[in-house]
């Protein structure tokens, strides 16, 4: 089986910094893996496991900045702290407004960074948590009939049975048994769980209505 070990990836150009990075990373028990750029990083198949990545801001080719931007048009959702030689504000701001975790400026205490790696494993053991439960109610949606979906949307939508039937053109007794069926499919026990079902559904973009 494939381990489940959170792994820390690092990428920067320097060598010495790699290694020593990668030293105490080691010791402090995580698992990691090195890049010297971007590419190398983006050529990896996505992570299985929870994550953060160690990103130098100044990297040949692509900086550490055109990674971040370019992880989020890929939809590569890891929590990042940047390391850096040559910190400035601007930089800081952009980095941290587009979801970095940490901005750390060389020299910095391991203690600092340490912390901040907890901090992003955490933070996205939270989000891959999130994510497999919307997979699930997606997956459960989709072995919905197109007309138990149908009923599903103006029930949520609080309409009554008999509205229900005459919007759609059918009998109140069928309605009840499309719903019966959402119930039992989506695996909602209330009315007000399948709302908060289809909501969370509806706000994850994942779900073609």
């Amino acid at each position: 089986m494939p381990s489940s070990e959170p792994v820390v990836f690092v990428v920067d150009d320097d060598v010495s910094v790699r290694e020593a990075l990668s030293g105490l990373l080691r010791s402090a028990g995580w698992k990691v893996e090195t890049f010297a750029t971007a590419r190398e990083f983006l050529a990896r198949p996505r992570a299985e496991v929870a994550s953060c990545l160690v990103l130098d801001v100044r990297l040949p080719g692509l900086s550490g900045l055109d990674l971040q931007q370019r992880m989020a048009e890929f939809n590569i959702e890891i929590p990042i702290i940047f390391i850096t030689g040559y910190g400035d504000v601007p930089t800081s701001v952009k980095a941290m407004k587009a979801g970095a975790v940490e901005f750390l400026t060389k020299p910095f205490a391991e203690k600092e960074l340490l912390d901040a790696i907890a901090q992003a494993i955490r933070r996205d053991r939270v989000q891959r948590h999130r994510q497999a439960e919307t997979d699930e109610l997606q997956q459960r949606h989709e072995s919905l009939t197109p007309r138990e979906r149908e009923v599903m949307e103006r029930v949520v939508a609080g309409m009554l049975n008999k509205q229900v039937a005459a919007d759609l053109g059918t009998s109140e007794i069928t309605v009840k048994v499309h719903r019966a069926q959402v119930m039992q499919k989506m695996q909602a026990q209330s009315l007000a769980e399948l709302v908060r079902m289809f909501e969370r559904l509806k706000h994850s973009g994942e779900t073609t209505w």
